[in-house]
């Protein structure tokens, strides 16, 4: 298929990808995926995924393209604030591939689904990004893949999906595969005298992430979403690399679906929690930043940036990877499979997800014992590509 044009959607030139279950959209700024709709021929179509309420709106010029576009789920090629120079070089807010231009290098479509790549320079970090996302047909799952060619050194990256909830307090049940160790943030994620706000203990282990020590001495459950309105707050979580995959999933009960990711934990290492509810009272955020959840799954030191999490780090320190290193022609690939699967009345929380890999599908298992099998080429994760598909 040729390059088709993009179309403008919430303020964002986008390219379109769609199949009968999943219709989405990525922007030209950022590669960012979003808006995305799951089931859209549904009643009740599930869109998971935040857009910044200042999608559409004139912003301060030193607001960073990512900002801008912000939405859904991008890819960060070194993750996090950069505030301190890394080989030399002062990179944007979570790279370059979240804040340049991308640009169509070829999409297809059979009776199997359909993809789209994508590609962008990365002149700072050295070498491009292209980055593929693809669609089977009657799956409710996004494939993807992000190849980094051309490196120099060690990357931090990730992936940034940011999720929108309804305005009701614990409507949301987050759950995790197996961690080998968590903890909040080392220091105030938000300060008053910057007109932000956090709520949780800084620096402090997490044993129970249903029974985590805030600031005034009591304690709060990170397992339950939206939760400490007028709060910024993020804790990590790094997953036991001996897992055959690590997994994040948000279980919405009442709107009777469950959004799960699904990761190689040697890959990406850890998941970045980010509790952004209202915490932030500076241009563009305005405190209206309200029941969005970042469940970012990366190698990296917290949102430090590059610098921080390519030398030695206390989490480092603990085994825990924080880079990644290409191979000796500077390539580096990433899968990732995020997904949406309709849940019955009495799935109350994923408890599990079970991987059949030579059946193509995986098993979403509740605490209350209720099931759902989905559909899903798990083993895009090893092989990186899809049958039927060039990708």
């Amino acid at each position: 298929m040729s390059p088709q044009p993009t179309v403008r959607i919430q303020g964002q030139d986008s390219f379109l990808l769609r199949t009968r279950d999943v219709e989405l959209a990525v922007t030209r700024t950022g590669g960012m995926l979003g808006p995305v709709t799951f089931f859209p021929r549904d009643e009740q179509p599930i869109r998971p995924y935040a857009v910044a309420p200042w999608a559409e709106e004139s912003v301060p010029a030193d607001v960073p393209p990512m900002l801008r576009a912000l939405r859904g789920d991008w890819f960060c090629s070194a993750f996090g604030e950069n505030g301190e120079p890394h080989a030399g070089q002062r990179l944007p807010p979570h790279g370059e591939t979240a804040n340049r231009d991308w640009q169509e290098i070829g999409r297809g479509e059979t009776t199997e689904g359909c993809w789209l790549r994508l590609g962008v320079a990365m002149p700072l970090q050295g070498g491009v990004c292209e980055a593929t996302t693809a669609l089977l047909s009657n799956q409710s799952i996004v494939y993807q893949r992000h190849d980094l060619r051309g490196l120099t050194g060690p990357v931090n990256p990730g992936h940034h999906a940011t999720l929108a909830f309804p305005d009701e307090e614990g409507t949301a049940r987050l759950s995790f595969s197996s961690l080998l160790h968590a903890q909040t943030y080392f220091e105030p994620t938000a300060l008053p005298k910057d007109r932000g706000y956090s709520w949780l203990k800084p620096d402090a282990d997490i044993a129970d992430l249903r029974d985590v020590p805030c600031i005034d001495g009591s304690s709060t459950d990170l397992t339950r979403y939206p939760a400490r309105r007028g709060f910024e707050d993020l804790a990590i979580l790094c997953a036991d690399p001996a897992q055959e995959f690590a997994w994040s999933a948000v279980t919405c009960p009442e709107q009777r679906y469950v959004w799960f990711a699904l990761r190689d934990p040697k890959q990406l290492a850890a998941t970045l929690l980010w509790f952004s509810n209202g915490g932030r009272h500076f241009a563009p955020w305005n405190g209206r930043h309200i029941n969005v959840l970042g469940v970012e799954d990366i190698t990296a030191f917290f949102h430090v940036g590059a610098a921080a999490s390519c030398r030695e780090n206390f989490l480092s320190a603990r085994g825990i990877q924080t880079c990644l290193h290409s191979d000796a022609r500077g390539r580096l690939s990433i899968s990732y499979i995020q997904g949406v699967a309709h849940i019955p009345p009495d799935f109350d929380c994923v408890a599990d997800i079970e991987g059949h890999w030579r059946d193509n599908n995986i098993v979403l298992r509740a605490e209350s014992g209720a099931a759902v099998a989905v559909r899903c080429h798990l083993d895009f994760l090893r092989m990186g590509t899809l049958p039927g598909l060039e990708p």
